[in-house]
């Protein structure tokens, strides 16, 4: 899906299922990037309902109680399940949690395992023939426990319908790799420039990027290093010692942008945060993304944003984003 796509994609509906002892921390990893999709759109993109298997309330492993909206049994079809156990995953790996599991799993048309979900997967049987990761400590006894699946030590895995993550952090990676296939690379962008600082290393390669788009992915890193003074893509090329004309094919494969239009994307995303969340003035702003002139920088905005800065910054505009494109 192109980078500037005006084609938003249908609500994606997520089942999310949670045992006895599930992480806080995984749990927030996996909803939090959908969230900030729905609000950085203005659409509702994504819903979830939290569910049991015996429509039961749970507690997570620090102590924090969820109740859910039903037993998973009663949960409709959705495009997603979500199964998300953490510790005590063999406590839960029973009869009746692979009958539920199955079950739900003919009304979802992706079945992800997070953290240690892969075993409650397996042992239902729905991995036999797959490719999954699950938690590092658990890979070993995972492996031999259930030599049907093809296990691997991948941060993210994808194969078909099965997705899985090797652990509470490669959770994020996993579901902006669903936004990304979803929603297209304008999202993703703009979701990851959220939760990733931008100084972060360019050479760290999620899982669920690895491959066609780690080329791409580091030269965004290198971008967002330097908003406030911009780098030739020349310079971005040679810093990654590849040529322009490869990097400019790159971006238009992963993208369908140049690397221009994705820096100045960017750049004008930096201000917005900043429009939005900072009492910097305009002009400030301006500099701090890369435009001398303030009124560069608002003409740009306009284009983008479908408004003025000053406007965005009025106690009663929304904190939302205008559009998708």
């Amino acid at each position: 899906m192109p980078i500037w796509s005006t084609n938003v994609q249908k609500t994606q509906s997520i089942q999310v299922v949670l045992f006895n002892d599930f992480s806080n921390y995984c749990l927030a990893n996996a909803i939090e990037p959908l969230r900030a999709a729905n609000t950085l759109s203005g659409r509702a993109l994504y819903t979830w309902e939290f569910t049991t298997i015996d429509g039961g309330p749970v507690h997570s492993s620090s102590g924090l109680p969820v109740l859910p909206k039903q037993a998973l049994a009663a949960s409709s079809k959705c495009d997603y399940l979500f199964v998300m156990p953490s510790y005590g995953v063999r406590d839960h790996a029973n009869a009746k949690t692979a009958r539920a599991l199955l079950a739900a799993a003919k009304r979802a048309r992706y079945i992800a395992g997070f953290d240690t979900g892969s075993w409650l997967l397996a042992a239902a049987g729905l991995l036999d023939g797959c490719r999954a990761t699950i938690h590092w400590d658990e890979q070993t006894a995972f492996a031999e426990t259930f030599s049907q699946v093809d296990v691997v030590s991948d941060r993210v895995t994808n194969d078909g319908r099965f997705l899985t993550c090797g652990g509470v952090t490669t959770a994020f990676e996993l579901v902006l790799d669903i936004i990304r296939r979803t929603q297209g690379e304008a999202l993703h962008l703009e979701v990851s420039s959220l939760f990733v600082p931008p100084d972060e290393n360019p050479d760290r390669v999620t899982g669920a990027t690895r491959g066609r788009h780690h080329m791409a992915d580091r030269a965004t890193a290198i971008m967002r290093q330097n908003l406030e003074i911009p780098l030739s893509i020349a310079t971005v090329a040679d810093t990654l010692k590849v040529s322009q004309r490869k990097l400019e094919q790159m971006f238009q494969a992963q993208f369908g942008a140049s690397p221009r239009t994705v820096y100045k994307r960017l750049r004008l995303l930096a201000a917005r945060r900043l429009v939005e969340g900072a009492d910097y003035p305009i002009a400030e702003i301006a500099l701090r993304c890369g435009y001398q002139n303030p009124a560069a920088m608002t003409r740009a905005f306009v284009r983008e944003f479908g408004t003025t800065p000053t406007a965005l910054r009025r106690p009663d505009a929304p904190r939302t984003r205008l559009t998708v494109r």
